[in-house]
């Protein structure tokens, strides 16, 4: 009986190891035919050289560049002009409003000044009286000369009478004078625009007293047919600007000054194009800088005094050598592209360029020349020596943002 249980255990135990062998046997077949699968897809063996990688890059040539400095600009009108009573009075009529398009000679405001109309009345009276004492000192000379002439009375007493006649004649000039005078005064009543122009704030409402020594002006009046975008340059700008145009004088560099562009303050691009006319003479003191102005024609009225914006003055670089920013890294202070070399090993070479970029371009001075193989994106993953296989990309798609 023992012998076979002992028998039946051994013939079990055989059974599950020979099962357990096979299976093992099977998944390690298995594993080897995956290995072998990996390496026929093209896995590298162990031991073997890295794939050579493709990176993005762009032959170097020369373009035409357009840099653009920008600079803030305060706008004035061609005329800012205050506009203030002569004459003490009430506003009695507002003819216009904040804001309005006047004419030259449009009256703006009507003063209440009744004293200036009874200042008339009381020259006029004065007028005829003076007139009338002319006409009798007149009368006088008329009856003296054939007195005289027949000796009845002496010839002093005629040049008496002829003086008193002149005198008439001085208080009656006098008389029509402060006519005049009053006149003028009751004028400055109405009050006119001088300019054409845009009206400004309007701070005084009806019935408010004003006379000519108000803190405050009436309103202001813009002449905004040309605005004035006032900029300034520091003084290393300012001799740049100084030898990069020809010309003896400031005056013959600004001639030679391209037409320069207006950023209003949404960012937009203002449609007509200006001129820098003039240079302040002095450098001030406290900004080191020196102003310019540059005009620009403003027939919409959309720009209005006050207002801020940017001029933007272009400089046309030609035959420029440009490189896409992406393109390059900076090290500590330098910048550095990659070049390919015929073997396609790229080397980090160190460029200079010119402070101003044009776009996303950087306009470079040296370390480049036209011709060169530069990597155009992936640079992080490079080092100096590495061999790669450079897809050099189409002209039209590296320098599409050229104009």
């Amino acid at each position: 009986m023992h012998n076979y249980i002992y028998k039946l255990y051994n013939n079990n135990f055989m059974n599950s190891t020979a099962k357990l062998l096979a299976g093992f046997t099977s998944a390690m077949l298995l594993l080897s035919a995956c290995g072998n699968n990996q390496n026929q897809a093209g896995a590298p063996a162990a031991g073997g050289p890295p794939p050579v990688q493709s990176f993005p890059a762009f032959k170097v040539t020369t373009q035409n560049a357009t840099l653009n400095s920008d600079y803030p600009a305060t706008l004035q009108g061609q005329q800012n002009i205050e506009i203030r009573p002569k004459i003490d009075g009430y506003i009695d009529r507002i003819l216009i409003d904040e804001g309005s398009v006047v004419r030259k000679g449009q009256v703006l405001f009507h003063i209440s000044a009744p004293q200036y109309t009874q200042d008339i009345n009381t020259a006029a009276a004065a007028v005829a009286s003076a007139q009338a004492d002319v006409s009798s000192a007149q009368l006088q000379v008329n009856k003296a000369k054939p007195l005289v002439e027949k000796d009845i009375i002496s010839h002093y007493e005629l040049e008496s009478a002829q003086l008193t006649l002149q005198a008439r004649r001085a208080a009656l000039a006098q008389a029509k004078a402060s006519l005049a005078n009053a006149k003028t005064n009751l004028g400055y009543a109405t009050v006119t625009s001088p300019v054409n122009g845009v009206v400004g704030t309007i701070p005084y409402k009806l019935g408010s007293l004003i006379n000519s020594n108000t803190t405050q002006p009436l309103t202001t009046v813009s002449n905004i047919g040309n605005v004035y975008a006032y900029f300034s340059l520091n003084e290393k700008q300012l001799l740049d600007f100084s030898r990069r145009y020809e010309g003896r004088t400031l005056e013959a560099k600004l001639s030679k000054l391209p037409q320069v562009s207006l950023i209003l303050s949404d960012g937009s691009n203002y449609p007509e194009k200006g001129r820098v006319e003039t240079i302040s003479g002095l450098i001030n003191t406290e900004t080191g800088s020196a102003s310019f102005r540059a005009t620009f024609p403003n027939p919409m009225r959309l720009i209005r005094s006050g207002g801020s914006a940017t001029v933007r003055i272009p400089q046309v670089i030609p035959n420029a050598v440009l490189v896409p920013q992406k393109a390059t890294y900076e090290l500590q202070g330098k910048r550095f592209v990659f070049v390919v070399d015929a073997k396609g090993a790229v080397k980090n070479t160190e460029i200079q360029t010119m402070d101003i970029a044009a776009g996303q371009y950087f306009v470079v001075t040296g370390g480049l020349k036209s011709g060169d193989v530069v990597v155009l994106e992936g640079t992080s993953n490079l080092q100096d020596g590495t061999v790669i296989k450079p897809e050099v990309q189409a002209d039209d798609k590296v320098y599409q943002d050229i104009k």
